[in-house]
């Protein structure tokens, strides 16, 4: 029985809530973001990613740079930029790319639901990078970027949600610059407000898609606050975090690629030998690399030395009933980046950069024709009934196995924990 709650979002005004809204803060460099915010004092990522706002120098770890994320903050609500609702509501928050939607109820999920494994995870987090986020939690007393769910689809909840949105405006519908539309609607009605909080009661199991670290650093916050109040009672503000949650079939999941410096002391024929032990290697040509994608599950695409291969698993290592074995990107790291490329651990190993798939295989090839890197491989996407699968069975996937589009933008709703 999952626990979904209602809050009292604090929101953008209406006229800034376009300029407002922002990029989640692990999607892009610190670079990236004063390049996007310099000109633009109402962009959510001067409190996301507040070192924008001090000099470079500024260790991104630094005390200054989450007292900055807290006074940011505060001048954003003094100045009426964010308002806070008056009633504890739901949120509907859709989102159109291409031919994708998805729509998603904006919550509270729980931390004794987190703790409990009514929400799973399929994915280890990193401490510095859970500490970062627990830093910031504390420092402005909220949680600002939504951990994304999922749920197996339940057809009740989809048709609510589709009547709601057919017959009722929204706060927000803006298209941002990268041609992503989102619409905001508040669900501020008891009979809706009610309707969403049993229905997700009846939910046995939620899913943890994106935002690991977000939720992870949000229950270790909750320990902190709890320590601190003598009068806990466990429905203070601060046992629920910020998420959007939203059926499984309209999940789109997208390829999440590797890049490597170097062959490891091999040279091209010694590296393709080494590779042909568990892999079929054919040459492919293609006009437009985008066309070089792998064609399905257990098959890769290979750059190097300015040629593209596709890699076909043997039936040898597909030996296995785990789905974590089968997964592709598991099979990768077993039977190549480890034995061949020497990639023991690609967590740590400064050898190895993932790149997301948003990015295309066009950025593979532009990376390796830099001569930093030497060899790149694209991934056929992960299914969600994989994630599912392997969330389940209570394993954790390989890191970076997953990227989720369109991202969820951030400052549309912040949860206040106090």
């Amino acid at each position: 029985m999952a626990d979904v709650r209602p809050f009292r979002a604090v929101r953008p005004q209406v006229e800034i809530a376009s300029k407002l809204a922002s990029f989640p803060y692990d999607v892009i460099s610190s670079e990236e973001a004063r390049n996007i915010a310099s000109e633009n004092e109402l962009s959510f990522l001067h409190i996301t990613k507040p070192e924008i706002d001090l000099d470079p120098s500024v260790n991104l770890y630094d005390e200054k740079v989450y007292n900055k994320a807290s006074e940011n903050m505060k001048s954003f609500l003094e100045k009426g930029w964010l308002i806070k609702d008056e009633t504890h509501n739901y949120y509907l928050y859709r989102q159109i790319m291409g031919s994708h939607s998805q729509t998603g109820i904006v919550a509270c999920a729980s931390a004794d639901d987190y703790e409990n494994d009514i929400i799973k995870k399929h994915e280890l987090t990193r401490k510095d990078k859970e500490e970062d986020r627990l830093k910031h939690i504390l420092s402005l007393n909220a949680n600002t970027g939504p951990v994304f769910l999922t749920y197996i689809s339940r057809k009740k909840i989809d048709d609510f949600i589709f009547s709601f949105t057919e017959n009722n405006l929204p706060l927000y519908d803006f298209k941002t610059e990268d041609g992503i539309s989102h619409t905001f609607w508040s669900v501020s009605d008891r009979k809706g407000v009610e309707f969403i909080r049993e229905s997700f009661r009846e939910i046995d199991v939620i899913y943890v898609a994106d935002g690991h670290h977000r939720s992870a650093s949000a229950v270790r916050a909750r320990a902190l606050y709890r320590e601190k109040n003598p009068s806990h009672n466990g429905n203070e503000e601060y046992n629920f975090f910020l998420s959007v949650i939203f059926p499984h079939d309209q999940m789109n999941i997208i390829d999440y690629n590797r890049v490597v410096k170097d062959l490891n002391g091999l040279d091209k024929i010694r590296f393709m030998k080494a590779v042909e032990k568990s892999f079929e290697i054919s040459k492919i040509s293609c006009a437009d690399p985008e066309h070089c994608k792998p064609p399905e599950k257990h098959f890769w695409t290979m750059y190097i030395d300015g040629e593209f291969f596709s890699l076909k698993a043997r039936e040898e290592i597909l030996n296995s009933q785990d789905p974590l074995e089968l997964l592709d990107v598991t099979l990768l790291q077993k039977n190549l980046l480890d034995p061949v490329l020497g990639i023991k651990d690609p967590r740590t190993d400064k050898r190895i950069d993932f790149i997301g798939g948003i990015r295309g295989i066009k950025e593979l090839k532009k990376i390796i024709d830099s001569g930093n890197f030497s060899v790149a491989f694209a991934f056929f996407p992960v299914s969600i009934k994989e994630l599912i699968a392997i969330a389940d069975s209570g394993k954790i996937m390989p890191p970076k196995s997953t990227w989720f589009e369109p991202k969820l933008r951030s400052g549309l709703a912040v949860h206040s924990l106090i």
